[in-house]
Order: C-alpha cells, then sequence, then structure tokens
C-alpha cells in the first residue's frame, strides 16, 4: 500500500504487515462448476472483476501534527458491465489520484472516478473508465453460518497479485462497531484477509457476492465483511452520488494515552464535501457533533447515530479540537463555517508535549525514525554481536524495562552491512522462544525498503522484527517494535513504518 519524497512519509500500506499472509488458493477443481447470471461472471472468472486498486494522497495520522503524503493499496470489484465498482470508503477518500488495474493486471490500468462514500459504512462506489466489464453478481437467499466463502483481492505482500483464501461463515448477521465504522449487519468469517484485501469481495462457491472485506484481527484470525444487504441498500444512492451517513471525511475514533482527549480524528478530508465546507480539516478532532460527545468508547457509534438521526443534508453543530494550533472551534455542517472560540487550550500549541511524535537519530547520524515523544529516554550508540558492529538507536519511557521484560513499549532501529540477508537479520532477531509466532516470515515492500518479517504476541504484547534493505542495497536495516496498547499497535506502528531511514 508510492511515489512521494524518501524523507517524509513511505506507504501507508506498510501497516497491513500487522495482518499474516493469506494463503493463495487455487484448487478451483475442488469448487462446483457455475452457471453466470445475467451477465455475471463465474468463479472461475472472479479475478477478471476484482479491481487493484492504488491511492496517494496526504492524511494526517491520529494524535500528531504533521501532513503526510502516502500511499496505500487496496481492492474492490465491479458490480456492473457499465464498470461500477464498490470497495471501502478507507481506500478512497482522501486520495488525490487513484489509479484501478483490472485483475490486478499491470498493464491494463483504468481511470477511476470517486462517485459516492461513507465513512459509517465504509463503503465507496467508484466509476471505472470504459465499458463492456466482466462484473460480480450477488449471493441469492439468506447468508447462513457454515456457508462456503472466499475472500478475494490484492493482498499486502502479495505484490500486484491476486489471491484467494478459502473459509467458512462463522457469525452470519451481526451489529458491530469500529474505530472507522458503525454497522448494523456484518459477516464474520475465517477466510482470511489482511491488508490490502480491504474493498475486496467474500463469494460463495459460485463467485456471487455475499460481502465487502473491511476489518480483521490476525492475531485471532478473525475477518469481517461488510454484510451483502447493507451494501445493495446503499449501492445505489451512492452510484448517484447522495450521501449516506457521511460528511464527508476518513475518520477514526480515537483517544489520548490518558483517556482526557476523545472524539473523532480526522485523518484526511474529501475535496468539496460538507466537513471540507465547514472549515474541517485534515489533522482535526470532532469531540462533539449535534452537541453528542463522539469517540469516547473508542468507536464511530455515536458519531454514526448522529448522522443518521439528524441526516446528512441536515444543519448539525460541530465542536472541533484542532492540535496544531491547541485550539477550540465550533460551527456546523451545513450551516456556519468553523470559528474560533479558544487558543491555547492544552498551553503548547504545536510544542506540546501532551502527545504527538519526535525524530530520534544514532549517534552517527545514519539513522533516524519518528517515536512518541514520550519514549525520551533514548540511545543512540553502536552496537556489536560478536560478529559485526551495529548502527543503533533505541527509544522507550524507560529502556531498561524495554531492554528486560515484554511489559514496556520502545523499539531499536539497526543497519549493518548489506552482506549481511535480511533472512539471516530476520532468524537472529527471533522472539519465538518466549512468545508465540503470528506470522513467522511474511514479505515486505514499500517502495523504498523490501524485506522480511515476524511478529509475535508475547502474552499480550505486540513484537514486530522487520528485516529490509534499502533499494539502492546500501544496508540492511532491523526495526524491533514493542507495542503494548492498542494505540501504539494502531498509530505508533503507522509512524516507525512509515519514518524508518537511513540517512
Amino acid at each position: 500500500m508510492s511515489s512521494h519524497h524518501h524523507a517524509t512519509r513511505r506507504t501507508a500500506v506498510a501497516v497491513a504487515l500487522i495482518s499474516a499472509t493469506a494463503a493463495a488458493l487455487s484448487g478451483c477443481n475442488l469448487l462446483p462448476t457455475a452457471t453466470p447470471s445475467s451477465g455475471a461472471v463465474d468463479f472461475d472468472d472472479v479475478q477478471s472483476a476484482t479491481v487493484y486498486l492504488k491511492g496517494q494522497g496526504t492524511f494526517i495520522e491520529p494524535g500528531t501534527t504533521s501532513s503526510s503524503e502516502y500511499g496505500w493499496v487496496g481492492s474492490g470489484f465491479i458490480v456492473d458491465a457499465s464498470g461500477l465498482a464498490i470497495t471501502n470508503n478507507h481506500v478512497v477518500v482522501g486520495a488525490g489520484t487513484l489509479s484501478g488495474f483490472l485483475g490486478g493486471d499491470p498493464d491494463d490500468e483504468v481511470n477511476v472516478k470517486v462517485l459516492g462514500a461513507s465513512e459509517c459504512l465504509d463503503l465507496a462506489v467508484v466509476q471505472l473508465e470504459g465499458k463492456s466489464f466482466p462484473f460480480l453478481g450477488w449471493h441469492k437467499g439468506e447468508i447462513k453460518t457454515g456457508l462456503d466463502v472466499y475472500s478475494a483481492g490484492y493482498p499486502f505482500g502479495a505484490a500486484e497479485e491476486f489471491t484467494l483464501t478459502r473459509g467458512i461463515v462463522s457469525k452470519n448477521d451481526f451489529a458491530f462497531d469500529t474505530q472507522w465504522a458503525s454497522l448494523g449487519q456484518v459477516i464474520e468469517h475465517d477466510a482470511r484477509i489482511r491488508g490490502g484485501n480491504s474493498g475486496g469481495p467474500l463469494v460463495d462457491p459460485d463467485g456471487a457476492v455475499v460481502g465487502v472485506n473491511y476489518a480483521g484481527n490476525d492475531s485471532l484470525d478473525y475477518n469481517y465483511a461488510i454484510h451483502r444487504d447493507v451494501v445493495q441498500d446503499a449501492f445505489e444512492a451512492l452510484s448517484q452520488g447522495e450521501r449516506v451517513s457521511s460528511i464527508g471525511v476518513n475518520a477514526r475514533a480515537w483517544q489520548s494515552d490518558d483517556g482526557s482527549l476523545a472524539g473523532v480524528w480526522v485523518q484526511s478530508v474529501e475535496a468539496g464535501g460538507p466537513a471540507d465546507a465547514a472549515g474541517i480539516e485534515p489533522g482535526d478532532l470532532i469531540y462533539k457533533l449535534g452537541g453528542v460527545s463522539v469517540g469516547t468508547d473508542g468507536t464511530l457509534a455515536a458519531y454514526c447515530k448522529v448522522l443518521d438521526t439528524q441526516g446528512v443534508d441536515g444543519t448539525i453543530d460541530v465542536d472541533v479540537y484542532r492540535p496544531s494550533s491547541d485550539a477550540l472551534l465550533t460551527g456546523q455542517v451545513n450551516g456556519k463555517e468553523l470559528k474560533v472560540t479558544e487558543t491555547g487550550v492544552f498551553g503548547g500549541g504545536t510544542s506540546s508535549n501532551s502527545g504527538g511524535f519526535t525524530t530520534v537519530e544514532d549517534d552517527s547520524g545514519v539513522l533516524s525514525v519518528s517515536v512518541p515523544r514520550e519514549w525520551n529516554d533514548v540511545n543512540g550508540s553502536k552496537a556489536n554481536d560478536g560478529a559485526r558492529d551495529w548502527y543503533s538507536v533505541s527509544a522507550s519511557a524507560d529502556l531498561a524495562g524495554f531492554q528486560s521484560s515484554f511489559a514496556t513499549a520502545g523499539m531499536q532501529l539497526l543497519a549493518t552491512d548489506a552482506n549481511y540477508s535480511t533472512d539471516a537479520a530476520l532468524a537472529q532477531f527471533d522472539f519465538s522462544s518466549s512468545c508465540s509466532v503470528i506470522t513467522a516470515s511474511g514479505d515486505y515492500d514499500d517502495g523504498y525498503y523490501a524485506g522480511v518479517y515476524s511478529e509475535y504476541d508475547c502474552d499480550g504484547t505486540y513484537e514486530l522484527v522487520l528485516a529490509t534493505q534499502d533499494t539502492s542495497g546500501t544496508a540492511t536495516v532491523v526495526l524491533i517494535a514493542q507495542l503494548v496498547s492498542d494505540y501504539e499497535q494502531d498509530t505508533v506502528l503507522s509512524q516507525l513504518l512509515n519514518t524508518f531511514q537511513l540517512s
């Protein structure tokens, strides 16, 4: 999940490596032969109607104040011969540019136009340029527990290769609120998904759509899809550009580490949408909508309930905290534009140490990475393992605790000569004797660094070891991240992956 500058940010899909490698299934001969209905393709041709999506745009990650240019990938699928396709809101909103590749073929690129999107449903409808496209049909009848299903798409780590993973529906219809969506009908299944599968179809053995994949938890092997009924109910309105539970943002519920500040973090804004017209900017925290506190439970539930109650065309009061200027603003969606009502809220403006990130370097100035400000116990001295020298920088709120146990969050970034392979480096930093293995060896490529990674569950602490080489082959770089809280496993991991670099 880029063409932006190396020294700023790399691909946002790198965050998706916390998902394990999906198994590519080729055993189509094990499946019943499907008879296409109304021109829809059958199971053997699902790939032809599945689209590999690449986006690029500017985001502000939760808890940070610096804008970052990101590149990312996702999946989508065509549902009409005219080129109407479905994907996730978080795949398209905020994209300055968006490209589609039919069947994942890098030589078959098509232009993509976003017609409509909903942050609450995490759905979007896009128009592909062209005509006479292959398309998928819809599963007929009830979606029952135990139904055989297949996740189709382009997961991160498989480059632009189409994959299928097989499973069953384990829970067929339930309400589910997450940080980035609030849905009344969700399907839980075990056809494994990971980053890059977002927006791809969950299909039955006939190749008919059961739902839209949008979320997962690899450590517990949970995989979630938006129920077919939700998608079909919203499709026509979204395809006509109508708003459905949306003010036009890429939103995520967020709380500060100490819980004193909570709301809906605006990662990016749809140009020309209601949020944009109200003066809401990327990096804003919406803490009240319609007079209701939102995001306090870590989900979009309250935010979406207000939108559904007031109507997306209604005039809705909105209260915003803007960390970049340490200011409170009030205004209205579809009404009065935001105005500053208070400044110096937390007494520090952009220099405030209440959250945010800072850059640390090793003593030689070879390595740098952005870490939470509170990780102010830093060691940049070189290291030697008895066989080779390493440039090294470590950071934590308590380095001694980080180095002696799995209970303290922190990170270490190392670099050595490129003749030491990434596989050898990954094997050297092996935690399998102390922790449960989530991913033994996954492929990594963010466009600037490529290599392998391992993930571990260490009594609830997430441990990542990433061994890479830069595209110039200058050095082998190893990132070790030990993350305890949900905030660290989400926002901090994203920051580490997008900022580690050789000078």
